[in-house]
């Protein structure tokens, strides 16, 4: 019998050459989530280089190798072969993972190996052979950004071409059909401006063999956007999410426009999430439809039960940024209020009730936005799930009321998601055993996260002045 791993490399330096392809593009993702690359020209490619792979300077990433430590090793996974459809030149792209050089290990920071790792723990258990995801990453589409940080001045400014500030601006001639704050969901063109550059972006997502089920506009004014991606088990969902924003990007750079993913940047109307729909199956057969409410299996219940126990410590990996926690504000248009419920997307978690099919059953978790590494956000919700149902953690009574305007003496029953990074990152310091479960992850991956975040992103933030503190400060 031939070993399929030595089938597969044969096949990728097949496809290589039958591709017609002068360039190879190797893309691998570091601890926080952001896509690297580097590119070597196409004969080099043979049987060899998928086993020996490409040695690369581990100390220059954030979070990664110190620089007394710093060689490491790029492996393309053959099984992940793409046309880049963004280079001039036909450029084939594979997707790595990475190795350490000296013991020919995987590296335990490598976010891709964190999620391989969690969906073998989940076969290992038993339980279930494969978690299906299927998140919702929504974007804003600008015209225009500018920002600038220095000792005596910070600032930032979007433009949208339909942004709603835009009513009165002298654009010879304003044309109207700026779409109103809130007022964003569905319309037409030419209120939705942005219809043919996400029709751009889907066709580009289907030539790479990622298959969209629709795209709209969002709630948003000034373009915010969602195109939604057919579910797929969790390790080539990460990928073709890597892809997905990569796409995303480079469309709307193609067209002089510029696409974030960042959760808000605009005050006063609606951020962009990351709902993740979360399902587990086994053997063909989905798990999570049952007799239960909303038509969930006890299993089902169990896993949000385990979601529910470690929501707070999740967001540290499903919004770990500063700018996160400006979307999960209490009363506003993200869910903050760790419960569950069907239809009613106040909650964290909401059962979607679109379908009756057993294999349409999941569940939505609400809160992660997409500056979350997805390998890591995806292996951590697992592993959470997980941990819900091994030790069978009731997740407690639904609810099915509006959480944004329920009394505060209720509202104050109900745990919350935290209200900063910094919050989130101490519950996680606190509340991470259900990680290390497998050693999917390790004490050594999550004291780099944090020890990160801190000295970059909380600290600075904590420092800075910001041009609101100039409008209640300045003249005390």
């Amino acid at each position: 019998m031939s070993n399929p791993k030595t089938a597969a490399i044969k096949e990728a330096v097949k496809l290589v050459k039958d591709s017609g392809a002068r360039l190879v593009d190797l893309k691998f993702t570091d601890l926080f989530g952001k896509w690297q690359h580097v590119t070597v020209p196409a004969h080099r490619v043979d049987e060899s280089f998928f086993e020996e792979g490409l040695g690369f300077d581990g100390s220059s990433l954030r979070g990664w190798q110190p620089i007394n430590a710093s060689d490491m090793q790029l492996r393309p996974d053959p099984d992940t072969a793409r046309r880049d459809p963004f280079m001039i030149e036909e450029t084939l792209s594979f997707v790595c993972n990475i190795f350490d050089p000296i013991t020919g290990q995987p590296y335990t920071r490598d976010p891709r190996h964190i999620a391989s790792k969690a969906a073998r723990y989940l076969e290992s258990t038993g339980i279930a052979d494969v978690a299906m995801l299927g998140p919702e990453a929504e974007f804003f589409v600008f015209d225009d950004v500018r920002y600038d940080l220095r000792p005596q001045t910070s600032f930032f400014a979007v433009d949208s071409e339909e942004g709603a500030w835009n009513t009165g601006r002298d654009e010879r001639p304003n044309l109207a059909y700026k779409t109103g704050y809130k007022q964003g969901y569905f319309p037409v063109p030419p209120y939705d401006k942005l219809a043919n550059l996400r029709n751009e972006m889907t066709l580009e997502l289907e030539a790479c063999g990622i298959e969209v089920e629709l795209h709209h506009h969002e709630v948003a004014t000034a373009g915010q956007s969602e195109i939604g991606i057919r579910v797929d088990s969790m390790l080539a969902m990460a990928d073709k999410l890597q892809w997905f924003r990569y796409i995303v990007r480079n469309v709307a750079r193609r067209h002089n426009k510029v696409a974030t993913f960042m959760p808000k940047p605009l005050l006063g109307d609606n951020g962009s999430g990351m709902h993740t729909h979360i399902s587990l199956w086994k053997d063909g057969t989905p798990l999570f439809a049952g007799e239960k409410y909303a038509g969930l299996s006890e299993t089902a219940l169990h896993f949000i039960g385990g979601i529910l126990e470690h929501g707070r410590a999740l967001c540290a990996l499903t919004n770990p940024t500063t700018n996160s926690y400006k979307r999960l504000v209490p009363g506003f248009e993200a869910p903050v209020k760790l419960a569950y419920s069907s239809r009613n997307r106040s909650a964290a978690i909401r059962i979607p009730m679109y379908s009756s099919s057993p294999k349409s059953k999941r569940i939505e978790f609400r809160t992660p936005d997409s500056t979350s590494n997805c390998y890591i956000a995806f292996a951590a919700l697992l592993m959470a799930g997980l941990d819900g149902i091994e030790r069978q953690i009731d997740p407690g009574q639904p609810m099915n009321k509006d959480l944004y305007n329920l009394p505060p003496e209720r509202l104050d029953k109900i745990p919350s998601a935290p209200a900063s990074l910094e919050e989130a990152l101490l519950a996680l310091d606190d509340d991470h055993e259900f990680l290390l479960k497998g050693d999917v992850f390790t004490e050594d991956v999550l004291d780099s996260f944090i020890e990160y975040k801190y000295e970059n992103e909380i600290i600075p933030t904590q420092r800075q002045p910001t041009p609101l503190e100039y409008q209640l400060y300045f003249d005390m």
